[in-house]
C-alpha cells in the first residue's frame, strides 16, 4: 500500500483485507523473514554473532519480553532501540487516540464510545515503527503517573466524575500501546512502581488515584540491567523476574579484533585539511589492549565494568595529540606514537572505578595499563633475539633520542645510525611514510626497553633511549 491508497477508515480496512497481529505476532513475522533473507538484524554491533545475538532471535520466536544483563558500554539499550526495526513500517490506529488503539478491538473509552457511536467509519491513522518505541531511564524519583498515568483535573473540573476512565492522563507505558517498551536499569525502579509495571505487563489492570481500571495493553517490553544490582535481594521483586520470559548475559568484546573494529566505527571522523592520518595496525591494538588489560586488572573494580567508550575515547584521544604535533610543525602526514598514548590519561580516568588500598593515583593506574598493553603488543610481533643487532649498537655507546616535538623526518634520519632497526620496521610495515616510520621507531624502542633491552631517560622534556 502506498500512502494515497492506504484505508483511511476502519471500514475500508477490513475491506482491504489487513490483518491486525499482536506487536509479538508482528516481530515474530519480521524476524522470520529477516532470517531467511540473510539479513542482519543488528547492524552495527560486533561480537555478539555466536552469542547475544541468538539468544534475542529464540526469546522474539517465543514471544518472549527480554532483560539485557551487562555492564555499562555493552550496546544493551542500541540493540533495544533497533529491535524496532522488527515492526511493521507502518500500522493502523484509531485516529486521534492516546493510546494507538488497533481499530479492531479499542481498548481506551474514548475510542469505544467513538465505534459504538460512527461504527466503522470511524477514521484510522497510520502510526510509523519510530513512533511506536518508547523508552525511560529508571531512576528512584520515578511515580507510577510517570509510567502508568495520573487523573488529569483539568478534565475533572470539566465536569467529569473521578471515577470515569475519561479523566485519566496516560503514562509512557499506555502511550507505547502496540509498540516496544525499555526500561533501562530496571533494578532502580521503587517495589511499588515494580509492582505497577507487574500489572500492566501480567494482570493488565492498575489503580489510579484508587480508580481500577482494565488496560489489556500490546506492549513488548525490553528492560537492562547491571547484572551485580539485578540479583541481589530486594532490588527486584521475584514476580517480575518471573514475568520477564528471556535473560541474555551481554559481554564486552572478547578478542582484540572486534574491540579495534568497535572504536573504528563509534569514534568521531573529523578530516582536517591538507593533513593525512594514518594509524599504524599496532597502534591500534595497543590502544584497544588498554581496555582488555583495565577489564582484567586487579587496580579497577569490575563491579560495573570497563566500557568499550573507553577504547573510543582513547582512540580519539591518541589521534588528536598525533595531528596537533603535525599542525604545529608544520608537516602534512600524522601518525600516533607511543609517545601519544599519555593522552588515554584524561580519557579513561573518570571511565574506571579504583580498587586499591592506599592512594593510587588513577594516572599511576593508567601509565600501568600502558606500558603493560605495548609489552603485550610487542611480544605479538617481535621476540628479543630479533634485536642482537640492534641492541648491541647500543652497548657501544648509541642513544636515540624521541620527543612529542620532533617532526618524522628528524626519525627517519636517525636510521641510518641504528643498524638492525629498518628490519624490524619492515616486519611492523611501517615504511609507508615518514610518520608511520617514527611511529615505528618510538614502538621499537619502547618495546625493548620494557622488556629491560634498553634504559629509558627523560633529557628535557625529551626521551633518550640508551643500553
Amino acid at each position: 500500500m502506498t500512502i494515497t491508497t492506504r484505508p483511511r477508515t476502519i471500514r475500508e480496512l477490513r475491506e482491504s483485507g489487513y490483518k491486525v497481529l499482536s506487536v509479538k505476532e508482528e516481530m515474530r513475522k519480521n524476524l522470520v523473514q529477516k532470517i531467511r533473507d540473510g539479513e542482519e538484524l543488528f547492524p552495527g554491533i560486533v561480537g555478539y554473532e555466536e552469542t547475544v545475538i541468538p539468544q534475542i532471535e529464540n526469546a522474539i520466536l517465543s514471544g518472549q519480553d527480554i532483560i539485557f544483563l551487562g555492564e555499562r558500554g555493552q550496546a544493551k539499550t542500541r540493540m533495544a532501540r533497533s529491535l524496532a526495526n522488527l515492526l511493521d513500517e507502518v500500522v493502523p490506529v484509531i485516529a486521534d487516540c492516546e493510546i494507538n488503539d488497533s481499530p479492531y478491538d479499542p481498548i481506551c473509552k474514548a475510542c469505544r464510545e467513538k465505534v459504538a457511536e460512527l461504527g466503522e467509519a470511524v477514521e484510522i491513522d497510520w502510526l510509523p515503527r519510530d513512533r511506536r518505541y518508547g523508552e525511560k531511564l529508571a531512576t528512584p524519583d520515578i511515580t507510577i503517573s510517570d509510567l502508568v498515568g495520573e487523573v488529569d483535573p483539568v478534565r475533572v473540573a470539566e465536569g467529569r466524575y473521578l471515577s470515569d476512565e475519561l479523566t485519566i492522563h496516560y503514562g509512557m507505558i499506555p502511550r507505547t500501546n502496540r509498540g516496544i517498551f525499555c526500561i533501562n536499569e530496571l533494578p532502580d525502579l521503587a517495589e511499588r512502581i515494580q509492582v505497577g509495571l507487574l500489572n500492566i505487563m501480567e494482570e493488565r489492570d492498575v489503580q489510579i488515584r484508587g480508580y481500577k481500571i482494565r488496560l489489556p495493553l500490546d506492549v513488548y517490553v525490553v528492560a537492562s540491567a547491571n547484572p551485580e544490582d539485578y540479583t541481589n535481594r530486594g532490588r527486584i521483586i521475584t514476580p517480575l523476574k518471573d514475568r520477564v520470559g528471556s535473560e541474555i548475559r551481554t559481554h564486552y568484546p572478547r578478542d582484540i579484533e572486534h574491540e579495534i573494529l568497535i572504536m573504528e566505527t563509534e569514534s568521531n571522523h573529523f578530516v582536517t585539511e591538507g593533513l593525512d592520518v594514518m594509524v599504524p595496525p599496532f597502534m591500534k591494538e595497543v590502544i584497544a589492549e588498554i581496555t582488555h588489560l583495565a577489564r582484567k586488572s586487579n587496580d579497577i573494580s569490575q563491579r560495573s565494568g570497563v566500557s568499550v567508550r573507553v577504547s573510543v575515547t582513547n582512540y580519539e584521544n591518541v589521534l588528536s595529540n598525533a595531528c596537533r604535533r603535525a599542525l604545529r610543525l608544520g608537516e602534512r602526514q600524522a601518525a600516533p606514537r607511543v609517545s601519544d598514548l599519555s593522552a588515554v590519561v584524561a580519557s579513561t580516568s573518570g571511565k574506571i572505578e579504583l580498587d586499591t588500598v592506599g592512594d593510587v593515583k588513577e594516572d599511576r593506574v593508567v601509565q600501568k595499563l600502558i606500558n603493560a598493553a605495548v609489552l603485550s603488543v610487542f611480544g605479538e610481533y617481535f621476540e628479543n633475539r630479533d634485536f642482537e643487532q640492534l641492541v648491541a649498537g647500543f652497548e657501544r655507546g648509541l642513544s636515540v633520542q624521541v620527543g612529542d616535538d620532533m617532526s618524522a623526518m628528524d626519525y627517519v634520519n636517525q636510521l641510518s645510525k641504528v643498524g638492525g632497526l629498518s628490519k624490524a620496521i619492515d616486519k611492523l610495515n611501517g615504511r609507508g611514510s615518514p610518520a608511520t616510520i617514527a611511529s615505528s621507531v618510538e614502538f621499537i624502542l619502547e618495546g625493548l626497553h620494557l622488556n629491560r633491552r634498553l634504559n629509558k631517560d627523560d633529557v628535557g622534556g625529551k626521551v633518550r633511549y640508551r643500553r
